[in-house]
C-alpha cells in the first residue's frame, strides 16, 4: 500500500512500485488521504484501486499488469507513439496511475507536479516547459503528453493556454467537457483528445467518440441504450466482490451503467449515466444534453442539470449554472429564452439556479448528488 498524498515524494515511491509490478513484482494499491486499505492483497502483477462509482457503495477494483499494458499501449498506438508524460492528476486514481504506466513502458520518467496544495496553473506551466523543452533529466526527444480533467483545462486556458501548445496530445477526461472549452482549446493551438472509460477499463478505452485498437463497443438498444464495453484492458473484478463481478462482468463484456448513441459515422457519444436520467411527465431527459445546450449559450462556464420531486411532474428538470464572469453574470430568464430554441419542451429547465462554483467529487465530476442537496436546501 502506498499512500498518496499529493507529494512528489510518494508518486515516485509508486511509481517504483508499478515498474516492479508491471514485471511481476508485488501488487500495488495507491491509497488517497483517508481512504482505507484493500481487504487482502490479490497477488503479484496486480493493482487495487478504489471506487466509489456514482452512486456510492465503495469498491476495490482489481487490475492486472497485462491490462494496464493493453491500455497503456493502445493509447499510445492512437496518440502517435510513446512519449514523456506530464503528471498533473491525483497519482491513486486510473488516470494517475496510467500516466505513470505510460511513461514507464515509453522508458521515460515522467514530469511531476506537487499537488499538496491543489492544481497550480504557475507550477503547470513550469512542468510543461521542461518537459516539452526536454531539459529535466533522463529525457529523449520525442513526443510529449498530458492528461487532465476539464476544470484543470479551463483554468490552464484562462491563465497560460500557451503552455498547453506544444504537447502532441492533451488526453481530457474525468467527466464530460462542454463545447465552449473545447473550442478556446482549438483556436489556442491545443490538441485535445476527450477520453471515455473508467476505473474497471484501465482508464479511457474511447478516444474523440472512438474505440481504442482491441475495444468494443456495444450498445443495448443498437445505436442506443446502455454502454458495454469489451478489451483486454477490462479489470479482472471487484476484489472480494463476487456478486458485484457477476453483476457486472458478464460474458467478456462490462456493463457501464452510462448511456449512449451512435452518430451517422458510427461514433459514440456519451449522455450520462443510466440513474442520472431525468423522468419528467413520463419523458426521459439526459440531463448531459440540457447542460450541453447550456455550456454552448454565452456567459455561461459550467452548467449541472438534475431532477427535482415535482408532485406535477414526477421531477423538474432544474439547472445550475457558473457564469464565465462572476461580476457580470447572465439572467437565468435570459438563458431560458435561449436555451428554448435548442431545447424540447420536457428538456427546458423549470428553474436555472446561478452558484459561484459546482461541488466535484472524484478527479473531477461534478457531484449531482451535493448539486441536489443543495437546491433541495434552498427550497426548504
Amino acid at each position: 500500500m502506498i499512500h498518496c498524498d499529493g507529494s512528489p515524494d510518494a508518486v515516485w515511491e509508486l511509481d517504483a512500485a508499478l515498474r516492479a509490478m508491471l514485471a511481476g513484482g508485488e501488487a500495488v494499491a495507491p491509497l488517497g488521504p483517508g481512504q482505507d486499505s484493500p481487504p487482502r492483497d490479490p497477488g503479484p502483477g496486480q493493482v487495487v484501486l478504489g471506487t466509489s462509482g456514482s452512486t456510492g457503495g465503495h469498491k476495490w477494483v482489481q487490475l492486472s499488469a497485462a491490462a494496464l499494458r493493453a491500455s497503456a499501449e493502445a493509447t499510445h498506438a492512437r496518440l502517435g507513439g510513446p512519449g514523456r508524460w506530464l503528471l498533473a492528476l491525483p497519482a491513486q486514481h486510473v488516470a494517475g496511475v496510467q500516466v505513470l504506466v505510460r511513461a514507464a513502458l515509453a522508458g521515460n520518467r515522467p514530469e511531476l507536479l506537487d499537488l499538496r496544495g491543489g492544481f497550480d496553473p504557475a507550477r503547470f506551466g513550469a512542468a510543461a516547459h521542461r518537459l516539452t523543452s526536454a531539459a529535466g533529466p533522463c529525457y529523449a526527444a520525442g513526443r510529449c503528453y498530458t492528461a487532465l480533467v476539464p476544470t484543470q483545462l479551463v483554468r490552464l486556458l484562462d491563465t497560460d493556454p500557451g503552455c498547453l501548445a506544444d504537447f502532441d496530445a492533451v488526453l481530457l477526461g474525468g467527466a464530460a467537457t462542454p463545447d465552449g472549452p473545447l473550442h478556446r482549446a482549438q483556436a489556442a493551438g491545443v490538441r485535445v483528445v476527450t477520453t471515455y472509460g473508467m476505473t474497471e477499463t484501465a482508464g479511457g478505452c474511447v478516444y474523440d467518440g472512438w474505440p481504442l485498437q482491441g475495444v468494443k463497443i456495444r450498445l443495448d438498444q443498437g445505436d442506443s441504450g446502455n454502454i458495454e464495453l469489451a478489451g483486454p484492458m477490462l479489470a479482472t473484478g471487484y476484489l472480494d466482490a463476487p456478486e458485484q463481478t457477476a453483476v457486472a462482468f458478464r460474458d467478456g463484456w462490462f456493463q457501464t451503467s452510462d448511456l449512449g448513441r451512435r452518430d451517422g459515422q458510427g461514433r459514440l457519444h456519451v449522455l450520462g449515466r443510466a440513474d442520472d436520467v431525468i423522468v419528467t411527465g413520463g419523458l426521459n431527459v439526459a440531463p448531459a444534453e440540457v447542460e450541453a445546450v447550456l455550456t454552448g449559450l454565452p456567459g455561461v462556464a459550467a452548467a449541472c442539470v438534475v431532477g427535482l420531486p415535482d408532485p406535477d411532474w414526477g421531477e423538474r428538470v432544474t439547472a445550475v449554472v457558473i457564469p464565465a464572469d462572476p461580476g457580470r453574470p447572465p439572467e437565468p430568464g435570459a438563458l431560458r429564452l435561449a436555451a428554448c430554441r435548442l431545447l424540447t419542451g420536457a428538456q427546458m429547465p423549470k428553474e436555472i439556479v446561478l452558484l459561484d462554483a459546482l461541488p466535484l467529487r472524484g478527479v473531477g465530476k461534478p457531484d449531482r448528488s451535493a448539486v441536489r442537496t443543495m437546491l433541495a436546501a434552498r427550497k426548504g
